[in-house]
């Protein structure tokens, strides 16, 4: 849809500015009943559009991004526009600088129609956790989108923003992509720069892109990848044209599946995912069982280890330096301390009370509980050490010859999307819904979902994903047989 569009303005078929109109149009229209924008730009978007097309009029060359409009999860810095995190504690925050992918994104032209709804600190699989609202999915709204990026997808699902930002810590960019039709890509940790990400768990999280077809994903990729000084994690990567990798057989490709994922799975998720691998043969593909004897531990060590990294990320959120400062001291129960220590302790703890959402507190307390002495070694530490095996089982089924594969293929989520409210009441189940996807953060691993054939649910006809993960740094190969899939299609 991006190259189309972009041969579109280069031929004066279209502007961008009118090709922004349309889609603040869509917004107005459509988003009263999905609620997948929090805050919108018009007039950044407008004067970027503008932009574009007086390029375009003096015969300047533009990229291939230039003037096609887009979203960005409000979990992600930009200059001179609120970003909440979804949460009351941020309510009046506005960024004073650019995250590193937004800085790359305006050098290459791109608009930004606004920023989008998502669970309070990215804490969540089916954006119910917002302070503002709660998302409905575009393919049924009595439905979630998934979380915590649903936002974004529901943005692009619903045909309100071409393309979307989002991040993914345990799978909150494929989980909503699966649940909305579409496509949601995980880069190897390090490939985008985390900067000016508003940082949830920081040894999981990753930027990546969700869009409607595969070369779509890999047009953004190619634009916000890259090494970045103020990201020490980041790797050297920039220049990298994804989409150039997407042509071209994936004859004798070995592609492996691990049977107990199959196996608990819903009938109807099940035959679907069977077509997958069946498609895959007829492409020449290898179709391989592969035994990761760790990776059944991956929820549970991310489970004991994000909590963590939140109770460390969040507790700069006092009340203090930015965000809400709330003081209200007869709801303190502070009155044995001294008047002035009271007062200090008071904006701490009821900025925090009011300030966070419950999922956000339950995760800060039990990353604390976890962290604390006596617990450290039973819990995070052992954790961590978990987190090695998995890694290990991981590096050498990659890079076996004879018994290894090029790429592992899963479903993305157990099953379609579940109604609002129905998992509410349980936050174990809840939780499970990161079964498959939170693998590629535990080990920093490359993961993209793409639509598989949709199923039967409850009278209609929803979407379902599936998942291609591959080596490190290897996103070309998972982009290509991605490609080779939706193309066949």
């Amino acid at each position: 849809m991006i190259k189309e569009l972009h041969e579109k303005l280069l031929a004066g078929k279209i502007t961008s500015e009118k090709l922004t109109q349309n889609y603040f149009s869509k917004i107005k229209k459509k988003d009263e009943k999905i609620s997948a924008f929090l805050t919108l730009t018009e007039d950044l978007a407008m004067a970027q559009a503008k932009k574009t097309d007086e390029k375009i009029k003096k015969g300047e060359e533009i990229g291939i991004l230039e003037g096609i409009p887009g979203a960005v999860k409000d979990v992600i810095c930009m200059k001179g526009v609120r970003t909440t995190a979804a949460s009351k504690i941020l309510d009046n925050y506005i960024a004073p600088y650019d995250a590193t992918v937004i800085q790359k994104l305006k050098a290459s032209g791109a608009v930004f129609l606004g920023k989008t709804n998502c669970d309070e600190f990215a804490m969540g699989s089916s954006t119910e956790k917002s302070a503002y609202a709660i998302t409905k999915n575009p393919a049924d709204l009595q439905r979630v989108p998934g979380g915590s990026s649903g936002g974004s997808a529901a943005a692009v699902a619903g045909d309100e923003a071409v393309w979307a930002l989002g991040s993914d810590t345990g799978g909150s960019i494929r989980q909503p992509a699966s649940f909305c039709g579409v496509v949601g890509l995980k880069p190897t940790y390090g490939r985008v720069s985390r900067y000016g990400l508003l940082s949830m768990a920081s040894s999981f999280d990753q930027i990546g892109p969700i869009a409607k077809n595969i070369e779509d994903a890999a047009i953004i990729l190619s634009e916000i990848a890259g090494q970045d000084k103020r990201d020490a994690t980041s790797a050297r990567s920039a220049g990298k044209r994804y989409e150039k990798y997407l042509e071209g057989s994936i004859q004798g490709l070995k592609i492996g599946f691990i049977k107990e994922h199959f196996e608990n799975l819903n009938k109807k998720v099940k035959n679907s995912m069977e077509n997958v691998l069946k498609k895959y043969a007829r492409l020449g593909a290898e179709i391989k069982e592969i035994n990761l004897p760790h990776i059944r531990y991956s929820l549970p060590v991310y489970y004991i280890v994000m909590p963590c990294e939140v109770s460390s990320n969040l507790a700069r959120f006092d009340g203090m330096k930015y965000g809400m400062r709330i003081f209200d001291q007869q709801d303190s129960d502070l009155e044995k301390i001294n008047p002035e220590e009271r007062k200090l302790r008071e904006i701490y703890l009821d900025s925090r009370r009011y300030g966070l959402g419950e999922e956000v507190k339950k995760r800060i307390m039990l990353g604390t509980y976890a962290l604390s002495s006596g617990y450290y070694e039973a819990y995070y530490l052992r954790a961590q050490k978990v987190r090695e095996l998995i890694k290990r089982d991981f590096e050498k089924i990659f890079a076996s010859s004879q018994k290894g594969v090029d790429l592992i293929l899963a479903p993305t989520t157990p099953t379609p999307a579940f109604k609002i409210g129905e998992k509410n009441a349980n936050p174990i189940e809840m939780y499970l819904e990161d079964i498959f996807t939170v693998t590629a953060n535990v080990i920093g691993i490359p993961a993209i979902s793409l639509p598989a054939d949709p199923v039967d649910w409850e009278g209609k006809k929803l979407p379902v994903g599936f998942q291609l993960m591959g080596k490190w740094f290897n996103e070309e190969g998972i982009l290509r047989a991605a490609y080779a899939y939706e193309k066949s299609s």
